[in-house]
C-alpha cells in the first residue's frame, strides 16, 4: 500500500484503496499512525473566537456566515476579544484560534464602517491587532484561519501567530459552477487556495489544511486534493496537519437535505489520508462531527483529535458540541491510546522554532512545552517549592513493544539509540510500568539500602572566562547582575572550609569552581595541597574534566600527565561534571567553547585509566531532545564497558530562575516532573548493570522528589553538601545543606535502611557517622574578593 501511495497516481490509487477491504485498510493505516507517532493522540485546548462570521462567500452548506443583519454587530470588540481569551485561559487552553469570514469589507458597507470605527482599513488589519493583543495580556497562542490571504498578508500574521491555516477543501473546480457547493464563493477557487498554501510556505509557516468530503467531491477528486496538498508539502515543508472534516448537513441551507457521508466512508478517507502521507504526518478528524461514533476514527490511523475547547462551541458547526475532556481521554484510553495536549504548533515545528516561528513568540512557545514539544501539563519546576504534580489515574494498556524493549534491558543488554529515545518518549500509565522495571533492578543490585554521603562543597573561584547559556553561577566582566560577586577564595580559606567539614562528620569536600583565566595547573595543585595538608584523611572529589583540561593545557602537558600529578598529590577522584548533554549539536547552543563530547569522554576515560574513579553527570530539560538523553546514557554505557570507572550516574534537572538562557528567553523551563521520572528510571534500565548506583538530587528536587524517586529506581541521595552554591545561584529554593538526620527520614520513611557512604560507596567508620550527627553550626564563610591586581600576581607567583 505504501508503494502504490508513492506511485502518485490518483487513479491507481482509488483502486488499490477500493480493492482492499476496509478492515485491511484501517489495520494498515493504524500500523502507520503506530510507526510514526506511538500511541499518543494529541488535542488542543483552544478557545474558539470568530472575529466576524461577515463572508463574502456564500457556501451552499454553510452556517457560520452571516448577513449583517443576522449579527448583533459586524466585529468583536478588543474587549470581547480578551474575555473569551481570558476564559479559556483560567480553563487551561493555550490556543486562540481566530476564526473570520473571507474578506466581507469587500462585500458589506457595514464590515467597512465597523472597521473604520475600529481604526482599521481591513479585517487582517484588524486580527493582526487583536492577535498581538491576545498574546500581550494573556498566555494563549493565536492560530489563524482568516480565509484567502497575499503574502504580505501571511507574513504580517507570522509576527503575530503560531501557526495558520486554510482549508484547501477540494481541487474540484466544478464544485464552483452553478448548484455546486462553491457557487458564488470566489475564495473557493482551489488554485487560489493552492497559491495561498503554497505562500505560506515560502514564508516559512506551521500550516493546517485539509478536504471537506461529502459536498459532491467523488473519491478521485479526495485522492486528487491530498496529493495537491502532498506536493505542496514536499517543496516547503510546512504542512503540520491534515484534516479531513466530513459534511453535515444544516438548516437553511443550500445542502440541507444532501446526504452525509457515513461513518464507513469517513473511516476510507481519514485511512486513505495516512496511507498517502505516510507514518509521521499529523492526521486529524474532528470528533464533534461524529457524535457517539468519533472513537471509532482512532481505528483509521489519525493521531489527532483536533481543537477541542471546554468553554466556546464549534461556531462553525454549533449543532456538534465538543465532547468534553473526561470523555475524550477515556475513549482514547479505552483504545489502547494516550490523550496528550499540544499547542496550536505541532511538536515537530517546535523543535525547529528558529526556522519556523517569529522570534517574538519563540519564548511563549518554548515555555508551553515539554521536551517532546507538547503542551507543558504542570506548573512544578525543578528547584521550587511548588507540589509534585499528581498523575490521574489511568487505564492506558502497556502494549508489547515495551515490554519486550523493559525485558532486554533488563537482562542487561545495551539497547540502540532509538529503543531508548522511545522509552524516554513514555506517558500516563508507560511512566508508571517504566518506573516500576527500574525500581526491580535496584532491588537487584542495591537492595533495600540507600546511600548518601556527609561532604562539603568548596567552590574556590566563581570567576570564569567560559559563556556557558545555562550557568548563574560563574561571573564574568558583565555577570553582576546574577546572584553574588565575583570571589576567588584564599587558600587558608579553602583549608578552614576542609578542616569545618571534617569536624562535622565530613569524608569528603567536593571542589569545583568556574574556569578562572588566572589559574594555571599549577593552582589546582595548590588547592588539592591546601585540603590534604590539613585534613589528610580527607577525600578530595575535585576538578571537572574541563579544569583538568584547562589545567593541562597552562603546564603544556599532556591530560594524562596532569591527571597521574593530581593522584599523586592526593586527589581521589572526579566529579563527572561538565557534561551537561553528550551530543555536539546541542553543546553549540548551550556551551560551545566548552569540550567537545568527545574531548570529555576522553578525559574522563583518561582519569580511568589511571585510577582515578568519577562520577557522571546529565544537565537536563533546557533545549534539547530525547534523543540526545539517549546519545548521552549510551556514550556513558560505553565508556564504563570500556573503563569501568563511574561510580554514579547524577541527573541534574536545569534549574531555569536565574538561568541566562533562561531569562533570555530561549529555553525551557527545566525538565517536567514525568522527564524527572523517566531521567532517573530509564538511566537504570538502560546503565544496567555497567553503573549500579543512580542519584538523585535533592538540590534540585527538595525531599519530596527525592522521596518519590526512591520508588524509580535511585538508591542514592548524593551529598549533604554543606555550603551548595552552584544551584543556589541558579535560583533553587531547597537551601544549602541536606543534614544526615534528613536524609534518613527520607529514608526510613521510604521503608527502605540508609547507610552512610564514603565517596568510592564503602561503609564509613562509626567515628565519622557519630560526628556528622553531632554537628556544629557552619561558620560564617570568608569570600574573598576576585581582584585582577591581585590574582595577575598571584599567577606568577605560581610560575
Amino acid at each position: 500500500m505504501e508503494r502504490m501511495a508513492s506511485e502518485e497516481d490518483p487513479a491507481r490509487i482509488v483502486a488499490s484503496l477500493e480493492a482492499v477491504p476496509l478492515s485491511d485498510l484501517l489495520q494498515q493505516a493504524a500500523a502507520m499512525r503506530r510507526a510514526g507517532h506511538g500511541n499518543v493522540i494529541s488535542y488542543s485546548r483552544k478557545v474558539f473566537i470568530p472575529l466576524t462570521q461577515l463572508c463574502r462567500d456564500v457556501c451552499g452548506y454553510c452556517t457560520f456566515a452571516k448577513a449583517p443583519r443576522e449579527v448583533e454587530k459586524p466585529y468583536l470588540s478588543p474587549q470581547d476579544v480578551l474575555a473569551i481569551a481570558r476564559a479559556g485561559e483560567k480553563a487551561g487552553c493555550l490556543e486562540a484560534l481566530f476564526t473570520l469570514g473571507d474578506k466581507p469589507e469587500l462585500r458589506y458597507s457595514a464590515a467597512r464602517e465597523a472597521l473604520n470605527r475600529l481604526g482599521f482599513d481591513t479585517t487582517v488589519d484588524y486580527l493582526e491587532a487583536v492577535c498581538a493583543l491576545v498574546l500581550k495580556e494573556t498566555s494563549l497562542l493565536p492560530h489563524v484561519n482568516a480565509g484567502v490571504m497575499d503574502e504580505e498578508d501571511i507574513a504580517r500574521l507570522r509576527k503575530v501567530s503560531v501557526s495558520q491555516g486554510i482549508m484547501l477543501e477540494t481541487v474540484s473546480a466544478r464544485l464552483g459552477e452553478r448548484g455546486g457547493a462553491h457557487f458564488g464563493s470566489p475564495d473557493k477557487d482551489p488554485q487560489l487556495r493552492l497559491a495561498m498554501i503554497a505562500a505560506a510556505g515560502r514564508q516559512r509557516v506551521p500550516f493546517t489544511s485539509g478536504i471537506l468530503i461529502g459536498i459532491g467531491e467523488t473519491r478521485l477528486e479526495r485522492i486528487e486534493s491530498l496529493l495537491a496538498l502532498k506536493a505542496l508539502h514536499h517543496e516547503y515543508g510546512h504542512l503540520q496537519e491534515i484534516i479531513v472534516q466530513n459534511f453535515r448537513a444544516k438548516p437553511g441551507t443550500r445542502f440541507a437535505s444532501c446526504e452525509e457521508p457515513n461513518i464507513d466512508d469517513l473511516l476510507w478517507t481519514a485511512a486513505a489520508t495516512r496511507l498517502v502521507f505516510g507514518a509521521q504526518m499529523n492526521i486529524q478528524v474532528p470528533p464533534n462531527l461524529s457524535y457517539e461514533a468519533f472513537p471509532r476514527l482512532l481505528d483509521a490511523g489519525i493521531n489527532d483529535w483536533g481543537g477541542i475547547s471546554p468553554v466556546t462551541a464549534d461556531h462553525v458547526n454549533p449543532e456538534a458540541p465538543w465532547p468534553d475532556l473526561v470523555k475524550l481521554r477515556s475513549a482514547t484510553e479505552q483504545a489502547g491510546m494516550i490523550l496528550q495536549q499540544r499547542l496550536a504548533i505541532y511538536p515537530g515545528y517546535v523543535a525547529n522554532a528558529t526556522v519556523w516561528l517569529d522570534r517574538s513568540l519563540a519564548t511563549a512557545v518554548l515555555r508551553a512545552v515539554d521536551a517532546d514539544g507538547f503542551a507543558r501539563e504542570e506548573y512544578w519546576t525543578a528547584g521550587s517549592r511548588e507540589p509534585l504534580p499528581v498523575a490521574a489515574p489511568l487505564q492506558t494498556r502497556t502494549d508489547r513493544g515495551l515490554d519486550a524493549l523493559l525485558r532486554t534491558a533488563m537482562a542487561g543488554e545495551r539497547l540502540p539509540e532509538a529503543d531508548v529515545t522511545l522509552l524516554f518518549k513514555a506517558r500516563g500509565g508507560e511512566v508508571d510500568t517504566i518506573g516500576a522495571a527500574a525500581d526491580e533492578l535496584r532491588t537487584k543490585a542495591s537492595g533495600d539500602v540507600v546511600r548518601y554521603v556527609v561532604n562539603r562543597n568548596i567552590n574556590y573561584t566563581n570567576v570564569c572566562s567560559y559563556k556557558c547559556s545555562f550557568c548563574a553561577f560563574s561571573k564574568g566582566k558583565a555577570h553582576d547582575a546574577l546572584r553574588g560577586k565575583p570571589y576567588d577564595l584564599d587558600l587558608d580559606e579553602v583549608a578552614r572550609r576542609a578542616r569545618e567539614a571534617w569536624e562535622r562528620g565530613a569524608t569528603e569536600v567536593c571542589m569545583q569552581g568556574g574556569i578562572n583565566p588566572h589559574y594555571t595547573g599549577a593552582t589546582y595543585l595548590e588547592l588539592l595541597r591546601a585540603v590534604k595538608d590539613e585534613v589528610p584523611d580527607m577525600h578530595v572529589h575535585a576538578f571537572s574534566p574541563l579544569e583538568v583540561a584547562q589545567g593541562a593545557a597552562t603546564l603544556d602537558i599532556p591530560v594524562r600527565r596532569f591527571l597521574e600529578m593530581l593522584r599523586d598529590a592526593g586527589l581521589g577522584s572526579l566529579p563527572g561534571t561538565a557534561a551537561e548533554i553528550l551530543d555536539d549539536e546541542v553543546r553549540a547552543v548551550i556551551c560551545p567553547d566548552k569540550l567537545s563530547t568527545g574531548q570529555w569522554l576522553d578525559v574522563v576515560g583518561t582519569a580511568h585509566e589511571v585510577g582515578l574513579r568519577t562520577t557522571s553527570t546529565i544537565m537536563f530539560g533546557h533545549v534539547e531532545q530525547p534523543s540526545s538523553w539517549a546519545k548521552h546514557l549510551l556514550h556513558l554505557r560505553d565508556l564504563q564497558a570500556r573503563t569501568g570507572g563511574i561510580t554514579e550516574f547524577v541527573p541534574l534537572p536545569f534549574v531555569h530562575m536565574e538561568a541566562p538562557m533562561s531569562l533570555r528567553g530561549q529555553s525551557r523551563l527545566g525538565p517536567t516532573w514525568r522527564e524527572v521520572r523517566l531521567m532517573h528510571a530509564v538511566a537504570r534500565l538502560v546503565l544496567h548493570p555497567l553503573i549500579p548506583n543512580i542519584q538523585t538530587s535533592w538540590v534540585k528536587l527538595g525531599e519530596a522528589g527525592i522521596a518519590a524517586l526512591l520508588k524509580g529506581g535511585v538508591n542514592d541521595l548524593g551529598g549533604t553538601l554543606m555550603n551548595e552554591s552552584i544551584s543556589r545561584a541558579a535560583g533553587t529554593e531547597h537551601g544549602q545543606e541536606f543534614a544526615p538526620e534528613q536524609m534518613e527520614a527520607v529514608i526510613a520513611a521510604a521503608r527502605r535502611r540508609p547507610e552512610q557512604r564514603t565517596t568510592l560507596y564503602q561503609r564509613v567508620p562509626a567515628e565519622r557517622r557519630a560526628a556528622s550527627f553531632n554537628a556544629a553550626a557552619l561558620a560564617d564563610l570568608v569570600m574573598t574578593p576576585f581582584s585582577k591586581v591581585a590574582a595577575g600576581a598571584h599567577a606568577a607567583a605560581r610560575g
